[in-house]
């Protein structure tokens, strides 16, 4: 396990900063939702605790909706803007590498030179770090997947080329906010960056979504407007290739092709009267959370290519408050993966005293503990095995749900939190360059 370092002093004697921050995933929350949403409720939070000597200058992209204005009225103290060019289907291969250079240009003017060292800070958490800025970095890792599977997210020439200089710029930050101590360690060792530089500061369930998902009537009353089967698991997220489903399409074909052959020939065992083998099989609600007409199709295609089509439904969620519904109408919360830092869908799960199965990947085991069943990637005989444990409404099953319901209930993290946490940051950023 990584050993932190301190990052700053409490809320007592917080001395408020400039912060330049790069806010252009705003603007795209279809391409990283993950990302917007962070700097959404991050920003917003500040907005609501104004701290005194605190100001932002928000980088966002030309020729999109500025996402300042709408902070702004919300009480953010926005003091300055820069606008970026839009990124072109020519330069979107390297548009980490071109970013860098673009954010550094961007920087420049936001702060009198005087003030640099010991009153500002450049914030960025969507990817690109800027190249020599002259502020001290503060840089939010909320996936490293570039570094955890580089054959998927570093395939091309252009893409090696701006992860090693991301990984290079980020080694020279002054301060790496992680959501996990395994994150923490995962950055640590594939990206060596100094233990003393990271700081762990967990994110938060939004309260809207966690009310939404804590009323039965809204509940039941969604199951039944979308059509969902009477009993599910559920898994929220996007198709891509940081999620196992191929494993978890395997796992249930090997539980639908075991229940009709009423045979093990592979590892799972018959089933017996103990598992109520009269039980449907487990379906699955496959919530797409990107919304976009693409990657729904690109997912109604892949439920149709896994042969175990009949046992999974396709929704899209209308918004945050449908999804939290169609969750919390869940037996359990199956999450695959190959890579996870943030595990924020997970989190949301917990919040609504729903149970978890997933992988031993990032952040998962940590950020589950002893609410659900951890598997081995990549292993559909055991992800089935889980599954069918958390299906058949046995002890373990009753044992899990009673803690995640325990989990739910004493919770208490806010955003409020995450802003406070990520303020302190700040401070400690800005007083070791002031320091050096």
């Amino acid at each position: 396990m990584v050993r932190l370092g301190a990052t700053a002093p409490k809320r007592a004697g917080l001395r408020g900063v400039r912060v330049v921050i790069d806010a252009r995933p705003m603007q795209e929350p279809e391409r990283a939702p993950l990302t917007a949403e962070y700097l959404e409720r991050l920003l917003t939070a500040f907005a609501r605790e104004p701290l005194a000597g605190e100001s932002f200058v928000v980088i966002s992209r030309a020729l999109r909706d500025d996402p300042s204005d709408v902070l702004a009225r919300e009480g953010l103290p926005v003091v300055g803007r820069r606008r970026l060019p839009p990124t072109t289907r020519v330069f979107r291969s390297a548009g980490l590498t071109l970013d860098s250079f673009l954010l550094r240009g961007a920087e420049l003017g936001t702060v009198a030179r005087e003030e640099a060292a010991s009153a500002a800070v450049f914030h960025t958490a969507g990817g690109a770090v800027p190249v020599a800025s002259r502020l001290p970095i503060v840089a939010t890792l909320l996936d490293l997947a570039p570094w955890e599977l580089p054959g998927i997210y570093a395939s091309s020439a252009a893409a090696r080329f701006g992860h090693r200089l991301r990984a290079r710029v980020l080694n020279d930050a002054t301060r790496v906010i992680v959501c996990s101590r395994a994150s923490a360690e995962t950055a640590r060792r594939r990206l060596h960056l100094p233990a003393d530089r990271l700081a762990v500061v967990p994110l938060a369930v939004d309260e809207l979504f966690r009310a939404a998902g804590r009323q039965p009537d809204l509940v039941t009353e969604t199951r039944q407007r979308l059509g969902l089967p009477a009993r599910y698991l559920a898994f929220s997220g996007r198709y891509d290739a940081r999620k196992d489903m191929r494993t978890l399409f395997d796992a249930l074909r090997l539980l639908r092709d075991r229940d009709l052959s009423g045979t093990d020939t592979r590892g799972l065992g018959r089933r017996g009267a103990g598992n109520a083998r009269d039980a449907p099989l487990p379906a699955l609600v496959f919530a797409v959370t990107s919304g976009t007409a693409d990657e729904t199709d690109l997912v109604a295609r892949a439920i149709e290519r896994s042969g175990v089509g009949e046992l999974i439904t396709l929704v899209v969620p209308a918004d945050d408050a449908e999804r939290a519904q169609i969750v919390a109408g869940a037996e359990a919360f199956v999450y695959p993966a190959l890579s996870e830092a943030a595990a924020m869908p997970v989190l949301e799960a917990l919040s609504l005293g729903v149970p978890v199965v997933c992988s031993r990947a990032g952040a998962l085991p940590e950020t589950v503990a002893t609410a659900g069943i951890v598997v081995a990637p990549r292993d559909p005989s055991r992800l089935a095995a889980a599954i069918e444990a958390v299906w058949d409404g046995g002890s373990l099953a009753q044992q899990l749900r009673s803690q995640a319901h325990r989990r739910a209930e004493s919770t208490t993290r806010t955003w409020s939190d995450v802003a406070r946490e990520t303020r302190e940051v700040y401070a400690a950023a800005a007083a070791s360059v002031s320091r050096r």
